[in-house]
């Protein structure tokens, strides 16, 4: 849906002043869970010197938590992940880093990479799901920033992508395409703003991408959000967080949404709490299956954030 807003120049960024060093640390938390069942080390290195960029801080970790999403995908347990910041001072531009230890890209293949609904053709790769969007994604967010995305790799010794952006400000006519996105994340005068609600939300879902959107929308709204990537850590996170509401992925590793609804209606403390399914499938039935397990209610992906938003209010009140 973003590169067809992006195609359609219907995307627009929101430029403001950012800490590179939050971006960074932000995007790197969206990975830390699935990294540590790798047994991955992830670091984060940063020029001195390097401080604030001109950027739409959403967008920027939507790119940084696509790229670091397949290095954790791509990389074998044990392995070294690393995202840096550092200043081109030639060019004058940040450089956004993100290198791995994985199993790297052929020169072949390469050139089909940044190419839509590509997935290559490689033995490992085949045994991990995806749309071959993120990476066309990256480069055109990249793109809108006035920036640019390279690659350095070798097959079998791992890969890095480097995403440049220009440093100092920049005019955002420049940058900005000239249509508002209808799910933008909102801002102060968006009326459905509270900025005192204080009511918990967790957030379980696997896929990075989507759970740095709705963690994103969620958190301008006010609200207090908890993520989880499963359904094992979805019920431990429960435990420990009270949520006043649950966002829960139907299709996850591990334990599916529908087990994770059904074990928290079981628990006296969850019985009563509003649980809102997220499913991609969107078959006949997925509804009924879903109130089934135990749901209060039920929303198809791609899901629309301020009917979601609109949704959790709903519930709460």
């Amino acid at each position: 849906l973003d590169l067809s807003k992006i195609e359609a120049d219907k995307l627009e960024l929101h430029l403001e002043s950012i800490s590179i060093a939050e971006v960074c640390q932000a995007s790197v938390a969206f990975i830390n869970e699935l990294a540590l069942k790798k047994e991955l080390t992830v670091h984060i290195a940063i020029d001195k010197g390097l401080d604030r960029i001109q950027a739409d801080p959403r967008r920027l970790k939507q790119i940084l938590a696509n790229l670091l999403n397949n290095a954790v995908k791509f990389t074998p347990a044990g392995g070294n992940i690393t995202l840096e910041a550092r200043h081109n001072q030639e060019n004058n531009s940040v450089e956004l880093c993100v290198s791995d230890t994985g199993i790297g890209i052929s020169a072949e293949n390469q050139k089909l990479l940044f190419a839509p609904f590509t997935q290559l053709d490689n033995s490992i790769s085949r045994s991990y799901e995806g749309t071959g969007l993120g990476l066309t994604l990256v480069r055109r967010l990249a793109e809108l920033h006035g920036g640019s995305v390279s690659l350095e790799s070798e097959e079998g010794k791992g890969s890095r992508f480097t995403v440049a952006l220009p440093w100092k400000d920049a005019a955002p006519e420049a940058l900005v395409s000239a249509a508002t996105a209808m799910d933008a994340v909102p801002y102060m005068n968006d009326p459905i703003i509270d900025q005192k609600n204080k009511a918990t939300v967790l957030l379980v879902e696997d896929n990075a991408t989507n759970m740095l959107t709705i963690l994103d929308y969620m958190d301008a709204l006010g609200y207090s959000v908890v993520t989880a990537s499963d359904g094992y850590e979805a019920l431990a996170k429960a435990a420990e967080s009270a949520p006043d509401v649950i966002l829960m992925d139907i299709q996850m590793p591990h334990m599916d949404g529908l087990e994770a609804i059904r074990r928290l209606r079981a628990d006296p403390q969850f019985a009563t709490t509003p649980i809102i399914a997220l499913t991609a499938l969107a078959m006949p039935g997925d509804r009924e299956r879903c109130l089934e397990a135990g749901a209060t209610e039920y929303m198809s992906k791609p899901v629309k954030l301020k009917a979601l938003a609109a949704m959790v209010e709903r519930l709460l009140r």
